[in-house]
């Protein structure tokens, strides 16, 4: 008698528990549309933004915060899930800008067009560059795209034929972008297209790293040797998660280039791939939402630090509170030594070590 009855708790307690944890499920759609009506909120956020939420100024910050959240997000294809040390993801972050700007002023093409070369040409170099720099592994694989990105630097900072514009870069002109695209009015459609290519970012991701193709990626990142032993050649599922991942940098230069109004030589650098790296790290490196909030906490604190160095308040402290104060980058890396000490693994565990402090009070 008891035995036919034991099971029936058991399925009401399993059915409430189904109810109580689905809410959390839609979390990431509530956040979204939280995101997607943000410009027309006047809620004042002190401390976080200079403004209210919907005025141009914080929707420009909240943009490229999303754009860099986005790009960590791709770059932890590399490092996280295939275990790709790669120290030349710039460049193709800046061939997206880049070759979209000169489609534009030098071959005079329609925006779209150049837009769509643009992104293909960031991504036909990452097939070309990932071919070559996939041949050697390791420490050897770093060196070899950290060689190919200084030279992508070196060349864009010559300027040859004055098409890159050097060390002050090449501003797109408002007459060829789409009018609704430019000026301060328009900020809030710039925020939504970082928004979309967010969304964008982490569906590809979320797709590719949930197929076959993805679990490959997790064997190659946890013993290659064990992958070539199933017959499986990695050579070509680690050029797959380079392609790809350098196709999303450069839709992301795209997406900077009409943030900004232009193209910068800063994004070429291996400091900006160096950048992308503590952001995932900061965020969680081979989790799901880690290296998007890696990007957009980096990127605020980058951008609000600077503001506060650069402040009255911190010019009248004593000077052994003022040095350091006044210098974002000391402030950033305290925060990330802070993060990597106190959380291993990132912000994204976070919840799981709370849930696991509670679990022991009780």
């Amino acid at each position: 008698m008891s035995t036919a009855t034991t099971p029936a708790p058991t399925a009401v307690t399993a059915e409430n528990g189904r109810r109580a944890t689905s809410p959390l499920r839609w979390w990431p759609a509530a956040v979204l549309a939280l995101l997607v009506v943000a410009p027309w909120s006047a809620l004042p956020l002190p401390g976080l933004l200079d403004g209210p939420v919907g005025s141009p100024g914080s929707l420009q910050l909240m943009a490229t915060c999303l754009l860099f959240g986005a790009l960590a997000t791709g770059y932890d294809l590399l490092l996280g899930r295939t275990g790709l040390l790669s120290f030349g993801h710039a460049l193709y972050f800046a061939a997206g800008s880049y070759a979209t700007n000169l489609f534009l002023l030098e071959a005079g093409l329609p925006f779209a067009v150049s837009a769509l070369l643009g992104v293909c040409t960031g991504t036909l170099l990452a097939l070309v560059l990932g071919s070559v720099s996939l041949r050697v592994t390791g420490i050897g694989f770093s060196m070899v795209t950290l060689a190919f990105a200084q030279a992508g630097s070196i060349l864009v900072s010559r300027n040859p034929g004055g098409v890159t514009g050097g060390e002050e870069g090449r501003a797109a002109p408002a007459d060829v972008l789409p009018s609704w695209l430019v000026g301060i009015d328009h900020t809030a459609n710039l925020y939504w297209l970082a928004l979309a290519y967010l969304v964008l970012t982490l569906a590809v991701v979320h797709r590719a790293v949930g197929s076959p193709t993805g679990r490959v990626w997790e064997g190659i990142k946890e013993n290659e040797r064990r992958v070539e032993v199933l017959g499986l050649k990695p050579y070509g599922f680690k050029l797959t998660a380079f392609v790809l991942a350098g196709a999303l940098a450069a839709l992301g230069g795209l997406v900077h280039l009409l943030l900004t109004g232009g193209s910068t030589p800063q994004t070429t650098t291996s400091d900006f791939t160096l950048s992308l790296l503590v952001m995932v790290v900061l965020g969680g490196s081979g989790t799901r939402w880690g290296p998007m909030v890696g990007g957009i906490l980096y990127t605020w604190a980058d951008h609000r630090l600077g503001d506060l160095a650069g402040s009255g308040a911190v010019a009248d402290l004593p000077a052994v509170l003022r040095v350091p104060l006044s210098q974002p980058l000391f402030l950033l890396g305290v925060l990330f030594v802070a993060v990597v000490h106190l959380l291993p693994g990132g912000l994204a565990r976070l919840p799981s070590r709370l849930r696991g402090t509670v679990k022991e009070k009780r």
